[in-house]
């Protein structure tokens, strides 16, 4: 859930360069990270893609679609790893992707915040992902973090349902590269 937010706003701020339609480069990161058994850990997605369109001087049109393949989670911890895609966690095989998807992007004193809903696990709830941005001709690297609970999105149930052995914080940090598509 944080990858998405995390690769919602790098989809953001690589959309409020100098054109209307971006598109995400490889190599970029979209992380989380969390706490179990009092020992933090950090992951991250492999697979995400986005649709971005945005023109700093008509920040009301601008639209960021993210979405994030599930599956593609990694913590580097094998036992970690397994879970993950289980039903006691991001349940894959009924809830594949994450999907964040922008309602407004405004400009902040620190860069840019997109406004929108991110849907985990079926469940939609509104996320707010501040962002910077630098842009350099047609290219443009937007990097933010985002703090969630996992709890809010079901993930965790069963003996994973509550804090004590996995915290419900989570971060999302995201360090995307974008490319004008127009």
């Amino acid at each position: 859930m944080k990858p998405l937010i995390l690769a919602a706003a790098s989809l953001a701020l690589a959309s409020a360069c100098q054109a209307a339609e971006w598109k995400i480069l490889p190599g970029g990161a979209l992380t989380f990270s969390g706490e179990q058994a009092g020992e933090k850990f950090t992951g991250r997605f492999s697979r995400f893609d986005a649709k971005i369109s945005l023109d700093p001087q008509n920040l009301a049109e601008a639209k960021i679609v993210v979405i994030v393949d599930l599956a593609s989670a990694a913590t580097g911890d094998r036992q970690r790893d397994t879970a993950l895609p289980d039903k006691d966690w991001f349940d894959i095989a009924a809830f594949p992707q994450a999907r964040f998807e922008s309602r407004q992007v405004t400009r902040t004193a620190a860069g840019y915040e997109a406004v929108g809903d991110l849907t985990l696990r079926g469940v939609a709830k509104e996320v707010h992902l501040p962002f910077t941005l630098a842009i350099d001709g047609r290219k443009a690297e937007a990097k933010g973090h985002a703090d969630l609970r996992r709890d809010a999105f079901g993930v965790g149930q069963g003996q994973w349902a509550s804090d004590e052995w996995v915290a419900f914080n989570v971060g999302v940090d995201f360090d995307l590269k974008a490319e004008r598509t127009d």
